[in-house]
């Protein structure tokens, strides 16, 4: 009975996976599957149920980084993720202490503040470094030399 009840939540939470994709549930199919070969050992319900657990537990520690970044690999960053990494000139200097700035980045103007604190002063190159809510953080890009 108890194999019985183990290969029950061994497609329940594979059918949750199918729906979600989210790699969320597969793990703790894994665990049931190790619980189910317990109950076939003739192991009591305790310890299918330490099996269960430890064998999940670890399939999630130790797999779920590697699958995550295998599934993220050729994922394309949209919308304003898109901006990190590139470079903005500043159109209005930027001020944490007045709340004021603006950058121009890809032909789109942003609010901005600088990372470090500093003013950074119209007409500066940037780079941005994060997103919060619709203001880009940036820092000054260092300049290149001239050839």
């Amino acid at each position: 009975m108890d194999g019985i009840f183990w290969l029950i939540v061994i497609v329940v939470m594979a059918v949750i996976e199918i729906i979600t994709l989210g790699l969320t549930t597969i793990w703790f199919a894994g665990g049931a599957l190790a619980a189910f070969a317990a109950s076939l050992m003739g192991a009591n319900l305790v310890v299918q149920f330490i099996v269960f657990i430890v064998v999940s537990v670890l399939l999630l520690a130790l797999t779920r980084p590697f699958a995550v970044e295998f599934l993220n690999k050729d994922r394309i960053r949209t919308n304003a993720e898109s901006l990190l990494g590139l470079t903005g000139v500043v159109i209005e200097d930027i001020d944490n202490l007045r709340a004021q700035g603006l950058v121009s980045v890809e032909g789109q103007e942003w609010t901005a503040r600088s990372v470090s604190e500093e003013v950074i002063l119209k007409d500066t190159h940037v780079e941005i470094v994060k997103i919060s809510g619709v203001k880009l953080l940036v820092k000054v890009k260092p300049q290149f030399a001239e050839k």
